[in-house]
């Protein structure tokens, strides 16, 4: 997840600059009717238009509580993945044993088994993160033009995009095993199969005993079950009757609300040019009453900042809400899969003493998710 200090304040104007501009002219468009080519008529009362605003607000307020529920469940499904790789680790290395067997076998030989299986667990990390980057048909936050920029600007990679995932599994199984997984569709499914598989041949051995062989097997059961928690949210996604609606609504919202603005922007003109009136026969100096005549016959351009002001809040709620609500698809602030699977790989492996361990992701350089 992207966390440098920059990204509030300096990264949300630079990914919402387009919008900005289109808010700024939309603003300008009625006072410029309205001041210029005195269109005086041209003006709303803020009352409908406040409680247009109040209605949005809480649509808005619901969309981004979900999409954050979405995006929190995401990363507690994935930390439930960290913690039960370190579990699953444990029990391989500590239940394959001699112990049932008349045979035995090496510390060489089990510590082998030990490896084949842990390696086998980070190829199924790997063909989940794979199938969770997926693109679906409603996920284009990732390649809209504002994110393609930011991309380009942070030297932000996406692994999955750019590693074939034939490529990034094979150094974890065997070739009889990349063979299996040749013909089927989900490969993450297909790779605790074989696990299972293993398991069962390794309790017909007496490498582990029938209580272990359930223990394990239970897990395997819980692996299964944050795979099908994770593949639910990247496989259904928002209601889009609630992200459209929304979002036309906003639309509306934000197109009426200069006319609102304006209206109030120009009672306060007007009440300039009251007390100018008031304080005509007065002390004042004649650049006062110019500063007062100004002030209050052209006040009304002060509503376009603010209108855009408003048009912005809004409309950069909206945007943080739809870029949150698909936390699997690759953006900077979604779910970081690619990294956390490469910390589980180093922390299972160091627990079997595995050599060849690979080096963490280094941030200074790119930003890996």
């Amino acid at each position: 997840m992207y966390t440098k200090k920059v990204f509030p304040l300096k990264g949300m104007i630079a990914w919402t600059s387009k919008y900005i501009l289109i808010f700024l002219f939309i603003s300008f468009v009625p006072v410029f009717l309205f001041d210029v080519l005195d269109w005086k008529w041209l003006h709303l009362p803020w009352l409908p238009i406040g409680l247009l605003g109040t209605a949005v607000a809480f649509i808005q307020g619901f969309k981004n509580n979900a999409s954050y529920d979405r995006l929190w469940e995401a990363r507690k499904i994935w930390g439930g993945i960290v913690n039960t790789s370190r579990t699953w680790t444990i029990m391989i290395k500590d239940f394959i044993t001699n112990d049932h067997i008349p045979d035995k076998l090496s510390s060489e030989e089990i510590k082998s088994i030990v490896k084949v299986i842990i390696m086998r667990h980070v190829a199924w990390m790997t063909a989940l993160r794979y199938q969770m980057r997926q693109p679906k048909p409603w996920e284009v936050n990732v390649h809209s033009k504002q994110n393609t920029k930011f991309r380009a600007k942070n030297n932000y990679a996406l692994l999955e995009s750019d590693i074939p995932q034939n490529e990034a599994i094979s150094p974890y199984l065997s070739s009889q095993e990349m063979a299996a997984l040749k013909n089927k569709g989900n490969w993450a499914s297909q790779i605790l199969g074989l696990q299972s598989v293993h398991l069962k041949e390794l309790k017909q051995k007496g490498l582990i005993e029938d209580f272990r062989h359930m223990e394990l097997m239970n897990v395997l059961k819980e692996l299964y079950t944050l795979q099908g928690k994770s593949e639910r949210i990247k496989n259904f996604p928002y209601p889009r009757q609630f992200a459209t609606l929304n979002q036309y609504f906003i639309w509306i919202f934000i197109v009426l609300l200069p006319f609102g603005v304006m209206d109030a922007f120009q009672g306060i003109g007007q009440g300039f040019l009251i007390d100018m009136m008031e304080h005509e026969h007065g002390h004042e100096s004649g650049f006062f009453h110019m500063i007062y005549d100004v002030m209050g016959k052209h006040f009304v351009w002060l509503s376009i900042p603010f209108s855009a002001l408003i048009s912005w809040v809004f409309y950069t709620l909206e945007m943080i809400g739809e870029n949150t609500e698909n936390p699997f698809e690759g953006g900077v602030n979604d779910v970081p899969i690619t990294n956390m699977t490469r910390g589980i790989e180093i922390d299972i492996r160091q627990l079997i003493d595995d050599e060849g361990i690979p080096e963490p992701y280094v941030w200074e350089n790119s930003i890996v998710l």
